[in-house]
């Protein structure tokens, strides 16, 4: 291996080389070869990965190719070191001359061939390793320790744990004091003596405010929640931030430690923020053969008053052509202030008007409600609210009214890895709105129940199993004295793929009158097999079910259907395109092939 150059010197000499070459192209390199002496293919293959020469086009400049040789020895040596190999032999040959033997100035006009050989050497141990003094229930990975393999990154990991543990206690400016590593070549080991310097116990300083021009400084504070004052914990710095990210005013945000501590024990935080373009325009539409087409949109103020309000109108109108039932429109607002009352809650105002004209029923509605959503963690929400709800609306019984205030109580649990297109993970989300009604309105409390799970397949996880069970129940009221717009239905895309948009309900009597309505009790099941194809390219096979019914999904008053189909998914960089074929399985209704297009999975 040779010598290296400053990078200063090899700007310089880059420079005058292309000066002296001119603009005239080099010769067509032949081919680059790539060999690693040894059995351990795990390790060629990261060798391979980690190189910038493997894979060069025959239609590469030569004094591109020149640097990328030069530079192939600090790539595969960082490689090897991270797999414990500290004696290697690395040659990068170009047409028989050492890459680094080869002056900058006489960087070749063309090049022919690239040989590249790696002898890896033994894989060292560690003999000693050591990081000390660690805070009190602090523990280094398992793999650093004596006898382990004796790679790079256990070396940095260890480091790091514990200069973090020393900062979970407080110690902010925890670093490493000295440090001895040797390594003995004879015995292919790696000696490893870290001395660490906690520092002092630091509490938090003040918040600077750094970027921010149209929301004021105290909001960010309020928004941020730093509990200045109190001990240092690098998991509320972190939290911070994350809640400067989650009120969806900011672009990006930064928070970043003062360099020296303000006595006696103080260290400042600075917050350095750019903020997002203040509104945002959105669209989105969904086509299905019996459910017409949908289309909605919505417009949005990220920082309405300056405090970081996020105020947001949406519209939507669907069954556009729809087969079964007629024009359905919505259109809401919605105010959620963040950090009210306190860090981790955020104030909801909502407004919404609509119209339903659905087969069985069509309705006027109106709903008003003030809430909370409390932020547990990155991925547990609950909320809680009141909310008044009214509709009027017309049946086969003749008309209706129903007035009733509503306590939407609710808890989500979101640990997939994406909520567009997820590989693992799972989904949760649990309801219960307890309503009192007047008039004609029962009193009840309607039960909801969302679960969701995602398991990879294969080792590269090309095939993706995914289940989505979905429940409710009306409690104590009747299915003639709950709200409408409160009963469940099965059919169409958001439960059974195949059967028509809300196609099963149940028969009740109301007087002389049988009225089609929604039931009382709901269950469905959906079981999709996700295949990739290509990069972009994916297709579906799922099967879905539901069954509704009055007061139980079993009982004389109930009954089920199912779909079954084949999707194609188009990847996007905002989700999947989603196409949907599906057949109705089982049921009295529904016929033929529907079709159903939209954005994202299916759940």
């Amino acid at each position: 291996m040779g010598l290296s150059v400053s990078h200063k010197l090899w700007a310089s000499a880059a420079i005058l080389a292309v000066l002296v070459a001119g603009a005239l192209p080099g010769r067509a390199v032949e081919g680059v070869t790539f060999t690693v002496s040894g059995s351990d293919k795990v390790l060629a293959r990261e060798l391979r990965a980690a190189s910038g020469l493997v894979g060069a086009g025959k239609d590469k400049a030569a004094l591109d190719l020149f640097a990328d040789a030069r530079a192939e020895y600090g790539k595969l040596l960082s490689a090897l070191y991270a797999a414990g190999h500290y004696g290697p032999v690395i040659h990068v040959l170009i047409d028989g001359r050492e890459a680094d033997s080869i002056a900058p100035l006489d960087a070749p006009s063309a090049i022919g061939k690239v040989v590249v050989s790696v002898d890896p050497g033994p894989a060292f141990v560690f003999s000693t390793a050591k990081v000390a003094p660690l805070a009190q229930g602090q523990a280094l990975p398992s793999d650093f320790a004596t006898g382990q393999l004796a790679g790079a990154g256990q070396v940095q990991a260890a480091v790091l744990a514990g200069i973090e543990g020393w900062r979970g206690h407080g110690h902010a400016k925890a670093a490493v004091a000295q440090q001895a590593l040797t390594a003995d070549h004879a015995s292919a080991t790696l000696s490893v003596d870290v001395r660490l310097n906690p520092g002092p116990v630091l509490r938090f300083g003040d918040l600077t405010v750094k970027g921010a021009t149209n929301i004021r400084p105290d909001r960010v504070r309020k928004i941020a929640g730093l509990p200045t004052d109190k001990r240092f914990d690098p998991a509320e710095e972190v939290r911070a931030a994350q809640r400067l990210r989650r009120s969806g005013v900011f672009s990006s945000v930064t928070l970043t430690e003062a360099d020296t501590i303000i006595p006696p024990d103080l260290l400042g935080i600075t917050a350095d923020l750019s903020e997002a373009l203040p509104r945002r325009y959105a669209f989105g539409a969904e086509v299905a053969t019996n459910d017409g087409l949908s289309v909605n949109g919505s417009w949005l103020h990220r920082n309405l008053l300056g405090g970081g309000e996020r105020f947001e109108v949406t519209g939507a109108v669907s069954n556009i052509v729809a087969s079964g039932s007629g024009l359905d429109y919505a259109l809401g607002t919605t105010l959620d202030r963040p950090a009210t009352p306190d860090a981790d809650s955020t104030l909801n105002l909502s407004a919404a008007l609509g119209h339903k004209d659905d087969a069985d029923y069509t309705a006027d509605t109106l709903a008003l409600g003030v809430g909370l959503t409390h932020y547990f963690s990155d991925t547990l929400t609950a909320h809680a609210a009141v909310a008044y709800d009214f509709s009027d609306g017309h049946d086969s019984a003749g008309n209706f009214t129903y007035r009733s205030l509503q306590l939407p109580l609710g808890a989500t649990l979101d640990r997939r890895d994406s909520k567009t297109d997820a590989t693992k993970g799972y989904y949760l989300d649990l309801g219960a709105k307890p309503f009192f009604g007047f008039g004609a309105t029962d009193d009840g409390a309607r039960l909801t129940l969302d679960a969701r799970a995602y398991r990879a397949l294969g080792a590269k996880g090309g095939a993706v199993l995914a289940g989505r069970v979905q429940g409710g129940a009306i409690l104590w009221a009747s299915a003639l004295g709950t709200p409408r717009t409160d009963l469940f239905y099965s059919g169409g895309g958001g439960t059974v793929r195949g059967q028509a948009y809300q196609s099963l309900g149940i028969s009740v009597q109301d007087g002389s009158t049988w009225v089609d309505t929604g039931g009382t009790a709901f269950v469905a099941a959906s079981v999709e097999a996700r295949v990739k194809v290509s990069a972009n390219i994916g297709v579906v096979g799922f099967v879905d079910a539901g069954a509704v019914g009055q007061g139980t999904v079993t009982g004389a008053n109930s009954d089920w259907q199912a779909g079954a189909g084949l999707g194609l998914r188009y990847g996007t960089a905002v989700g999947p395109i989603r196409l949907d074929l599906a057949l109705p399985v089982h049921g009295a209704v529904g016929s033929g092939v529907q079709i159903y297009v939209g954005l994202g999975q299916a759940f």
